[in-house]
């Protein structure tokens, strides 16, 4: 048989290789990640400036009138960048809030659940039932806030004229571009 054959390339992909399977579960594993970290990222983006400063990712003092005094103070740059009037202003303030507040006790569900993932493994001996357990709550609290968050963004983008909508997109394009271009070094 030649590898030309299409029989012989068939049975190739028919054939489970075991390689292939745990570099799916790996996949899966850096998904899970992934998706635990952004979750994260999203409850906790309000309350600590910038992630990348030192303290402000995963960590800190946690203060709701902080949060709601951030919330202000991003609602009106935002206004400013995109021509937002009053009426858009206060609407877009009330959906961010909203937001907010349901997503505080995910931030703080996801907070316990890292602490409980930090005995599971440190303890003598390797709980894996309690480890995937772990894992799917994290997945499910994730999912919750990804659903809540894109939630508050089609509210707001209901309040804002497709110009505004235009010009978020022309910045964050911009933004992620530049982000980038740095980060490539």
């Amino acid at each position: 048989m030649t590898h030309s054959d299409p029989s012989h390339s068939k049975a190739l992909v028919d054939t489970p290789q075991p390689g292939r399977r745990r570099w799916r579960w790996a996949l899966a594993g850096v998904a899970t990640l992934a998706a635990v970290v952004t979750g994260a990222v999203a409850t906790k983006a309000l309350d600590h400036g910038p992630f990348w400063r030192p303290g402000a990712f995963m960590m800190g003092s946690f203060s709701p009138a902080a949060v709601e005094d951030r919330v202000d103070r991003m609602i009106r740059h935002l206004a400013i960048e995109i021509d937002a009037n009053a009426d858009q202003q206060e609407k877009l303030r009330a959906i961010a809030k909203t937001a907010v507040k349901d997503l505080i006790p995910l931030r703080e569900k996801a907070q316990a659940a890292r602490e409980r993932g930090h005995v599971l493994l440190t303890q003598p001996a390797i709980d894996r039932a309690a480890i995937e357990a772990l894992r799917a709550e994290q997945m499910a609290l994730a999912d919750q806030a990804s659903r809540r968050f894109a939630q508050a963004l089609g509210d707001a983008a209901e309040v804002l004229t497709v110009e505004q909508r235009r010009k978020i997109d022309d910045r964050v394009t911009w933004l992620r571009n530049r982000w980038h271009g740095w980060h490539r070094g």
